[in-house]
């Protein structure tokens, strides 16, 4: 993590970005969808496919922010692109099959788990990564 800053790395971050956003809009439509199908307007109206949606939802608003955030500031210190992807595509495809659990009725947890897995993978490297270079740069050299 310590080649020079590239406008390229950053473009990186903003293509994970805007396909995250696109699972957040697909979450969104899939919450109004069935609240339009069973008229709830607040709540979750007792309708437990409602809440699974709305619980998949607020766990994306709850992880995405914060691993992009730190993916964003891998890219600014210098992280090699290839790493960029890596992170960001597994993010990526974790955070679809979380959603796609959350999203069915009535879904295995396979995919919930292995969402979930490998967002947390990934935000952990990223933490770790983070940390370590911060370390190293202000204490070490």
């Amino acid at each position: 993590m310590n080649e020079p800053f590239s406008a390229s790395a950053l473009a990186i971050v903003g293509i994970y970005t805007a396909l995250n956003t696109f699972i957040l809009v697909w979450l969104s439509h899939a919450t109004g969808n069935l609240r339009r199908k069973h008229r709830i307007s607040i709540g979750d109206g007792g309708n437990k496919h409602l809440t699974r949606i709305m619980r998949g939802h607020a766990n994306a608003i709850e992880n995405m922010p914060i691993t992009l955030l730190m993916l964003a500031i891998a890219a600014l210190i210098g992280t090699p692109i290839f790493v960029l992807h890596i992170m960001g595509i597994l993010f990526t495809i974790g955070r679809v099959l979380h959603a796609w659990h959350f999203i069915q009725e009535d879904a295995s947890m396979k995919s919930r788990f292995a969402g979930f897995g490998l967002s947390f993978i990934v935000s952990a490297i990223l933490a770790f990564g983070l940390l370590a270079h911060g370390l190293v740069q202000a204490f070490g050299g």
